[in-house]
């Protein structure tokens, strides 16, 4: 048959190589090159051949072409085993298809073959196949190796080929640009080597650079080819590692102020003011951990913010607080319907550990969310410090795989290792990261290869654990000392220039030393405290909700509804409003939600099940089940709401997903950001999220996040999972007022609540922790009314309904949180009528805590002084007494006992599980603590009076001023609050 232009010139290797495939499975070509050779076309020695110097003999010259070609496509996909990419010279792993005779061939055969079997840029002008591939092996196992052959989108695949042969990134390295590259490698070392020779910085803790210090101008690079490409906002993460070379050099923190953080002997002490019940002192972190923000400025960029983001040394994971923050720089939220993303806003640059990237999963969950709707930024920029050595552990011992980088192969990111003393290959891989994500819109992932000059930190000896590595390292050149040597070869510079370079710097650091010394130490500054605000009002006017009530219940035209939802959920909101103790959890949130809308603040929530609710409680996003239509309510174009909504089903994650809606809490102020457990224990899986960045970071690094964390709770005998979401960890993580931590009973709480968040955001902004609840979400004992949520604010203390005349009476005051008042006072059935032995206790009064920090100790004194013949308080809780609130609430309602009262505690004994395994035995301890709170009060000792001067206190313990009148509770009873 004739032979096909397809099949000829330049794809005479190709073919040939394709019809041995086909040979062995016709299965393994594509179909249009299958049909070629079922016509029974067979590549023999008439096949036309582009530059061949002479004709081929059949079978022996179709072998050898077929071997070349296969060899070719070997180099570029494991072209990096053989690469040397370790500046200290170890063996490579090489690969044995990596060599001639592994394929029959000789040199000779090569030489005898024309350079198009090997094809690409690199072929081009080749006298003949050993010279195309001897350029082939130069590019793909020189100082640089390239892996792409995991990516399964082909486009991206020929892309990355056609720039690593064409070495298109290579280019543009004049004179200038190399002295420059100099210039900062001696920054970067000198800093270094003035730190570990000048007291009194020697030998202190600071995680140094040394081998990897091209990583700053790696940086440079990265940000300049951002702004270039009109990038506004660049956010960045990395742990201790080299971390205050690049605050000094790529964030521009001055010298003065990064050597004034060292501490000095010499220097004054200076004092800390102290977390109190309303502030919060300032304490600090270690210069290694702080974050810092520049201004940059270019011919291409103005004023672009870049954000070095605090870490603390739970190393990568910062990384989704990082991509949260890049995110949230990345969504316009000042309209109506989902925020308005632009990925090339902000740019996402994550620097991790050669350990920690494959040892750490919280890596994994957040490269999983690079892709997905609700998270994705366009592509991060990672880059592996690889000092292939971590901690002390060498690679055998700290990964499963042969790179470092290999995790990043599942998620199809193209991996590029390069060798940390070729600092011209390095500024090119940096310019091929930026343009990939250019054009792509993916992770790029940039694996420098160095060393570590010194310990793991500066009092560390290396040498006791890996002594022949530090033997080579002690005799390596520092990274400055390797390109200078090369410059002075190509005639760029001089030894002298290169020594003048070095004097400059020390120079400067000098200067620096001297102002550190002068000026007053920059450390543990006083934040201000926390705003003492008065509550706002967050009741809403009843025309407004009604009018909010219609768009949370109308549909488009043509829109169709699941007829259950249709009944369970529109139907029943639509009347809902207009009748008694009808507004459940899910309409209350929505309302709260649509009203916060209104007053144009923008809302983001997320979970695992976030658009209709773990319990089906939310759906706030409706499907048409004909046509698989998405409709959200708040989301609609309406002239009424003035500020985005954002609603996303999570991925399986805890730890990445809540650091992710961190970040961009912190980043977006003027945004209620809510993340929702799918159950509250489930949030045990973000602990280091919640305990190192959202409890501390205030008082680490003056970062003050409004995040919410919806966390449902609430024993209802599902067993020791699901039940409790910690409350009691939360509750040990407070200090003053850090964090917000709430166990609401009612709707209309619930509402106010979310009110006062947004109120809060940039006013007084501080994590709000929520028990969210899961039978009260329909139970009609915590539904509420219109007027409930049209008056008033958000209480912290509920008080007994009956309180009033009878409170003379009362000599047990009861003090719960959550779910466990609604059994204390409701027995069951459809109505829910109130317990016979809650109506006849006559001396007991039950007083609902709703927010158990800031402790409502001025609203609980008031409380207990009109009780004035109490002879205990008794704290009851479902919970275990090691678990929930009782630990943390003791010592305050201590302090404010009144006089011969005392303190009790009924719930569970001390477990180390949640709760009972069966739900039957859930139901008798269940009953055994309501039965015991509510019997046995003690009897009144004497008249019911007036409460007596107390030796000169008063019933909160605190010395009574005869000249104030006593206070009136700030404390509304349900009746005042509930239209019933």
């Amino acid at each position: 048959m004739e032979v096909t232009q397809e099949f000829s010139g330049a794809n005479a290797g190709y073919v040939a190589e394709l019809y041995e495939r086909y040979r062995r499975d016709p299965a393994s070509v594509d179909a249009e090159s299958r049909a070629y050779f079922d016509k029974g076309f067979v590549p023999d020695s008439e096949m036309p051949v582009a530059n061949a110097p002479s004709p081929l003999p059949c079978s022996q010259d179709i072998t050898k072409i077929v071997a070349a070609a296969r060899l070719a496509r070997v180099v570029r996909e494991l072209g990096h085993l053989d690469a040397r990419i370790d500046p200290l010279g170890y063996d490579r792993p090489g690969d044995p298809s990596l060599r001639l005779e592994t394929h029959g061939l000789t040199i000779e055969d090569l030489e005898a073959l024309p350079m198009t079997v090997i094809g690409g840029p690199l072929a081009e002008n080749a006298p003949n196949a050993r010279i195309a591939l001897d350029r082939l092996r130069g590019v793909y196992s020189g100082s640089v190796g390239y892996e792409d052959d995991h990516i399964q989108v082909a486009a991206e695949r020929t892309w990355l080929r056609n720039k690593v042969e064409t070495q298109f990134f290579f280019q543009s390295f004049g004179p200038d640009e190399k002295r420059d590259l100099l210039e900062r490698l001696t920054e970067v070392d000198t800093f270094e080597q003035f730190l570990q020779k000048t007291p009194p910085y020697q030998g202190q803790k600071r995680f140094s650079i040394e081998g990897l210090d091209v990583m700053v101008p790696m940086l440079d690079c990265i940000i300049r080819c951002t702004a270039k490409a009109g990038t506004r906002e660049v956010v960045m993460g990395m742990a201790h590692r080299g971390r205050l070379n690049v605050l000094a050099h790529v964030l521009n923190k001055p010298y003065e102020a990064i050597l004034a953080e060292f501490p000095n002997p010499n220097a004054p002490v200076q004092q800390v003011s102290g977390s109190g019940s309303s502030a919060l002192g300032y304490m600090g972190d270690v210069k290694y951990h702080k974050g810092y923000r520049r201004e940059y400025h270019d011919e291409t960029a103005s004023d672009m913010p870049i954000t070095l983001v605090p870490n603390p040394s739970h190393l990568e994971f910062v990384n989704p607080a990082v991509v949260g923050r890049a995110r949230a720089a990345q969504e316009k939220r000042d309209h109506t319907g989902a925020p308005e993303q632009d990925i090339r806003a902000s740019l996402a640059i994550v620097i991790h550990g050669d350990a920690a990237f494959p040892g750490q999963g919280i890596v994994a969950e957040t490269l999983n969310l690079s892709q997905l709707k609700g998270y994705r930024v366009g592509g991060t920029i990672h880059i592996i410090a690889n000092n292939q050595i971590g901690f002390t552990t060498m690679p055998g011992d700290s990964r499963s795989t042969l790179y470092a980088s290999d995790l990043a192969k599942g998620f199809e990111i193209p991996i590029v290792h390069v060798n940390g003393d070729d600092a011209e290959a390095c500024i090119a891989v940096s310019r091929m990261a930026c343009a990939y994500r250019e054009k792509f819109s993916k992770d790029f992932l940039i694996d420098l290869i160095g060393y570590r000059r010194l310990g793991h930190n500066e009092t560390d000896e290396p040498a006791f654990t890996q002594p022949r590595m530090y033997e080579k390292i002690r005799a390596h050149p520092r990274p400055p000392e390797v390109l200078a040597t090369k410059l002075e070869r190509q005639g760029v510079i001089t030894v002298a220039e290169a020594g003048d370079m070095v004097a400059r710097v020390q120079r400067r650091l000098l200067e620096a030393k001297s102002a550190a010394n002068l000026s007053q130490s920059t450390r543990n500054p006083d934040a201000p405290a926390f705003a003492d605000l008065n509550e706002p009002t967050t009741g809403v006017s009843a025309s407004r909700l009604r009018r909010l009530n219609g768009i949370l219940t109308g549909v488009p035209e043509g829109f169709t509804v699941d007829l259950k939802l249709q009944k369970s959920l529109l139907d029943l909101r639509r009347g809902a409003l207009e009748k008694p103790d009808a507004i459940i959890w899910g309409h209350a949130e929505a309302l709260a939600f649509a009203s916060i809308l209104e007053d144009a603040t923008p809302i983001r929530l997320s979970g695992q099940d976030s658009e209709r609710g773990t319990f089906s409680h939310r759906n706030i996003v409706l499907h048409d089940p004909e046509t698989g239509a998405r409709y959200c309510p708040l989301q609609a174009e309406s002239a009424d709401l003035h500020a985005s909504f954002a609603v996303y089903n999570s991925p399986l994650s805890e730890m990445a997903a809540l650091g992710f809606e961190y970040g961009y809490s912190v980043h977006a102020t003027d945004t209620l950001v809510l993340w929702e457990a799918q159950y509250g224990d489930f949030s045990n899986g973000a602990q280091v999220i919640i305990d190192q960045f959202i409890a501390s970071g205030n008082t680490k690094w003056k970062q003050s996040p409004s995040v919410v964390l919806l966390l449902p709770h609430g024993y209802e005998g599902g067993g020791p999972e699901h039940s409790s979401a910690r409350l009691e960890r939360y509750l040990q993580l407070c200090a003053g007022d850090n964090v917000r931590v709430v166990n609401c009973t009612t709707s209309a709480q619930y509402f106010h609540l979310l009110r006062r968040q947004a109120k809060h955001l940039e006013s007084d902004p501080r994590p709000l922790v929520v028990m969210s609840p899961k039978s009260l979400l329909r139970h009609p004992r915590a539904a509420s009314s219109l007027s409930d949520l049209t008056e008033g604010t958000f209480q912290p203390i509920l008080d007994d309904p009956r309180s009033g005349a009878r409170n003379i009476g009362v000599t047990r005051l009861v003090l719960c949180s959550g779910k466990v008042y609604v059994d204390l006072r409701y027995g069951g059935g459809p109505l829910f009528p109130a317990r016979p032995d809650y109506e006849a206790a006559d001396t007991i009064a039950i007083v609902r805590v709703e927010e158990l920090n800031p402790v409502p100790t001025a609203e609980l004194a008031a409380l207990i002084e009109s009780y004035p013949n109490l002879q205990e308080i008794v704290w009851t809780q479902e919970e275990p007494k090691n678990n929930g609130a009782w630990t943390f609430l003791q010592p305050h309602l201590v302090d404010l006992l009144p006089p011969r009262a005392r303190l009790r505690y009924i719930g569970r004994p001390e477990s180390a599980s949640p709760s009972e395994g069966s739900g039957a035995q859930h139901a008798r301890e269940q009953e055994r603590i309501v039965r015991e709170t509510l019997s046995g009060a003690p009897t009144p000792v004497r008249p019911a009076t007036a409460p007596p001067a107390r030796n000169g206190r008063n019933g909160a313990g605190r010395p009574a001023d005869p000249e104030t009148p006593s206070k009136k509770p700030n404390v509304k009873t349900e009746e005042s609050r509930h239209a019933r």
